[in-house]
C-alpha cells in the first residue's frame, strides 16, 4: 500500500479525520508565495480558531519550496514534495503523539527501532528541559545513548511573537555502516524523518512566556525522504516515487541514468512541480513576477538540461514527462483530472516562448564577444538571469571563440542572487503567520461583496477565481469574457459601498457542504472544500465594519479571467 494511504488509515483510526490537502498557492495570503509545509494551511486553526472537522486532523499537503532551488540535481532535494501530517487542536499531546509515532513507524512500516534516534528540547531560560518527552521515549524502550538534548533545532515558533514549543525529532540511520550506540546529532548519516511540535506556551510582546491553556500537536512527515529509507536507497530519485520518471527520460535521451544524474534528476524535479503549480485552481501561468516566475524558471531549468542530454527540445518530450506525472497523482490530486489538458499547454507555450528566448540570447552573446572582447561578470550573470543561459554554456560558446569568461565574478553575483531569494522567501514565510487582523478580515468580507456586485452587475456566470490579500489592499480574479465598461466598474463599486452602508448583519454558520451548495452559497472550487464547510451569509446578497470601497484597477489576469484591485478607504 501507497505511505499516503498507510498513514491516513493509522490516524483515522486513532480518531482523526482526514482533511483534503490545500492548494500550493496559499489563499488570501500574499506572504508566501507557495504553501513550504503541512502546517501552514493550519495556521488559523492552530491559532484558536475552531475546525470544522473536530480536534483531530490528519492529511498530506502538497508544498513547494524554492529557497534552496539551485540545490536541486543532488539525491535529496526537491521543489515539490509532499508532507505527511496530525494533528491535535487542544486534544491529546505528548505521551499520544509520540506513541502513535513511534507505533506507525515500527509496528506499521517495520522500521527496525535500532535504527532510530530521538531529540528533545533541552529548556532555555522561562522554558524548561521537556521531561515529559524524554521519559514517554524512555518508557518506549528507547535507550538514553539514544536520547539527544537540544536547544536549537528543538524549538517552534511562529515568528517572533505567538504560540511556541519544544518538539521532539525522529532520525533514521541512513547508512550501510554499523549503527553506532551513542546518537550524534551533527552526524549527517542520521537523517530526520519525523517532527512532532508542542505549542504549549505564548510568547507576548515583552518576550514574556505563559502557559497556553488549550494546547496543540502539530507533526510532519516528508513522503519522499520516508519512502526511500522504506526502499533501501541513498538516492531519492532512484525510490518508486521517482523511478517511472527517470526510466522514461532515460528512454526520451536514450542515455543511462549513471553519468547523467544531474541533469536527469533536474528535469524530474523541475517538471513535477511545474505540473501541480500550472494546474492549481490559482491559474498560475508562466510571467516575470511571484508564482509565475518560479513557474517560468522551472519549466526554462528544465529545458535548459534537456538540451543537456542532447533530448531535441522541439520534440514533445515535456508532454510525455508531464503526462506520466499527471496520470501517477491525479488519484490523489483531483486538480490534476481537471486541469489536464491546461497543464500541458503551459508547458508548450513556455517551450515555445523559451526556444526564442534562447535565440536572442545567442545574439546578445556575439554583441557582447564582439571584438573579441572577454565576457565580465555582469555580461555573464545578465545571460543567465535575463536569458536562462547558464554559466557553463557561455563559457562553452566563449572557449570556442578563445576567450575568457570572469567565473568567479558570475559566481559571487550568482551567491548575492541567492542570498536576496532566500531572505525575500525568509520575509515572505515569517509575514505569512502574522498576517490574520481586522483589517485582513474586512478585505476578506469586501471580495464577498464584490462577488455577489459582479454577479448583478456583468451576470451569473462570474465565478470567483482567486484572491490575494494584504492589510492594504485586495485582489480579486473572476470569470469574465470581455473588460469591464466604465459604467460596470461604477456599478459594482456602487452595489458594495451600498451595501456597506446598509450594514447587513453578518452570520456565521458550520453545515454539511451539500447544503451549502443547495443554499446557493458561492463555491469557488468545490471539490476541494471539506465535508462540512464555514458559510458567511451577509444580509440577503452574499453566502459567504468595512469603510468605503474603491476599485483601483482592473485589468486581464489570464485568458477568460479578469482581475481587480480594490481598497477599503
Amino acid at each position: 500500500m501507497n505511505l499516503k494511504d498507510l498513514y491516513i488509515d493509522f490516524f483515522v483510526s486513532k480518531g482523526h479525520k482526514q482533511i483534503p490537502s490545500a492548494p500550493v498557492v496559499p489563499e488570501n495570503d500574499p506572504s508566501v508565495l507557495f504553501n513550504t509545509a503541512g502546517m501552514q494551511p493550519l495556521i488559523p486553526y492552530l491559532m484558536g480558531q475552531e475546525h470544522p472537522y473536530g480536534k483531530r486532523l490528519c492529511d498530506y499537503q502538497k508544498c513547494i519550496r524554492t529557497i534552496d532551488l539551485d540545490a536541486v540535481g543532488d539525491t535529496t532535494h526537491h521543489t515539490f514534495f509532499e508532507m505527511l501530517g496530525n494533528w491535535s487542536l487542544g486534544d491529546y499531546f505528548k505521551d499520544e503523539s509520540i506513541a502513535w509515532s513511534y507505533e506507525f513507524l515500527t509496528d506499521c512500516l517495520k522500521i527496525p527501532v535500532n535504527r532510530l534516534a530521538f531529540t528533545v528540547f533541552a529548556g532555555n531560560g522561562d522554558i524548561p528541559f521537556d521531561e515529559v518527552s524524554y521519559n514517554k521515549w524512555l518508557s518506549l524502550g528507547i535507550k538514553k545513548e539514544r536520547i539527544a538534548k537540544t536547544v536549537d533545532d528543538n524549538f517552534w515558533i511562529a515568528g517572533d511573537i505567538g504560540p511556541c514549543g519544544g518538539d521532539t525529532e525522529i532520525f533514521y540511520w541512513r547508512s550501510e555502516e554499523e549503527v553506532p550506540d551513542k546518537f550524534d546529532p551533527k552526524d549527517e548519516r542520521w537523517v530526520e524523518i519525523w517532527n512532532n511540535v508542542f505549542m504549549q506556551y505564548n510568547k507576548d510582546q515583552d518576550g514574556k512566556i505563559t502557559e497556553l491553556p488549550k494546547k496543540n500537536v502539530d507533526t510532519g512527515m516528508g513522503v519522499e525522504r520516508t519512502t526511500a529509507i522504506l526502499e533501501g536507497v541513498n538516492d531519492n530519485y532512484l525510490s518508486s516515487i521517482w523511478k517511472d520518471v527517470i526510466d522514461l527520460i532515460c528512454e526520451i535521451s536514450n542515455l543511462p541514468y549513471e553519468g547523467n544524474e544531474l541533469s536527469m534528476r533536474i528535469i524530474a524535479d523541475h517538471l513535477r512541480t511545474a505540473v501541480f503549480i500550472a494546474a492549481d485552481p490559482a491559474g498560475i501561468k508562466p510571467s516575470n513576477t511571484d508564482q509565475g516566475y518560479i513557474l517560468r524558471r522551472l519549466i526554462r531549468r528544465a529545458i535548459r538540461h534537456a538540451k543537456r542530454l542532447n533530448i531535441d527540445i522541439n520534440s514533445n518530450w515535456d508532454e510525455l514527462i508531464a503526462k506520466k506525472l499527471l496520470n501517477k497523482y491525479k488519484e490523489y490530486y483531483k486538480e490534476l483530472e481537471y486541469n489536464y489538458d491546461l497543464v500541458l499547454d503551459v508547458l508548450k507555450n513556455e517551450k515555445i516562448k523559451f526556444n526564442r528566448t534562447l535565440e536572442k540570447g545567442l545574439k546578445v552573446f556575439e554583441k557582447t564577444v564582439k571584438n573579441n572582447a572577454n565576457i565580465d561578470a555582469d555580461a555573464a550573470f545578465h545571460l543567465y538571469d535575463t536569458y536562462g543561459f547558464p554559466i557553463e554554456l557561455t563559457v562553452e560558446l566563449a572557449t570556442e571563440r578563445g576567450l575568457k569568461v570572469d567565473t568567479k565574478g558570475f559566481e559571487q553575483k550568482f551567491k548575492e542572487h541567492q542570498a536576496l531569494s532566500r531572505t525575500a522567501s525568509a520575509g515572505k514565510f515569517k509575514g505569512g503567520l502574522a498576517g490574520n487582523g481586522e483589517i485582513e478580515t474586512k478585505y476578506h468580507t469586501a471580495t464577498h461583496l464584490l462577488n455577489a456586485a459582479l454577479k448583478l452587475v456583468v451576470g451569473p456566470d462570474v465565478h470567483q477565481k482567486g484572491s490575494n490579500i494584504t492589510s492594504e489592499r485586495m485582489r480579486f480574479d473572476f470569470s469574465c469574457d470581455h473588460k469591464l465598461t466604465d459604467e460596470e466598474k461604477q456599478k459594482t463599486e456602487q452595489l458594495v459601498n451600498q451595501w456597506i452602508t446598509d450594514g447587513l448583519d453578518v452570520t456565521v454558520k458550520q453545515m454539511p457542504k451539500e447544503e451549502a451548495i443547495k443554499s446557493g452559497a458561492e463555491c469557488m472550487f468545490i471539490e476541494k472544500y471539506p465535508d462540512i464547510v464555514t458559510v458567511y451569509s451577509i444580509g440577503d446578497i452574499s453566502k459567504e465594519l468595512l469603510g468605503v470601497f474603491k476599485i483601483k484597477k482592473e485589468e486581464a489576469s489570464s485568458a477568460g479571467v479578469r482581475r481587480i484591485k480594490a481598497i477599503l478607504k
